[in-house]
């Protein structure tokens, strides 16, 4: 007897151009709210709407971020990725500013003071 795992249907990361300029439009509403909120059950609903937009799976801890590398390639990934690079430490907002896994690896940027 073989086991067969299922298909993937939903993306480990998704390119925010790919997003229709409605999606675009709140996908950058709810990340400027998730960034500034105090209240952390608020950041989780905010980050699960932005799960359903995008339709990224494999979230760890809840928490999806867009490229901060200045190329704006514009990768949204899961921000508990191992292979994404801190370029800046989250001091005075939520979110890290962090760079994806493909930009880490090809211009990899070091944290900023």
């Amino acid at each position: 007897m073989s086991v067969i795992t299922p298909a993937r249907t939903h993306p480990a990361t998704i390119n925010y151009g790919d997003l229709n300029p409605g999606q675009q439009t709140l996908f950058d509403q709810l990340m400027e709210q998730a960034d500034n909120t105090t209240s952390a059950a608020e950041c989780d609903a905010l980050m699960t709407a932005l799960i359903a937009i995008t339709g990224i799976t494999g979230v760890r801890y809840n928490e999806i971020l867009k490229c901060a590398c200045p190329c704006i390639c514009g990768c949204i990934f899961d921000a508990d990725d191992p292979d994404a690079l801190v370029t800046e430490e989250p001091t005075g907002y939520n979110l890290g500013r962090l760079q994806c896994p493909d930009c880490a690896d090809a211009h990899p940027r070091p944290i900023e003071d």
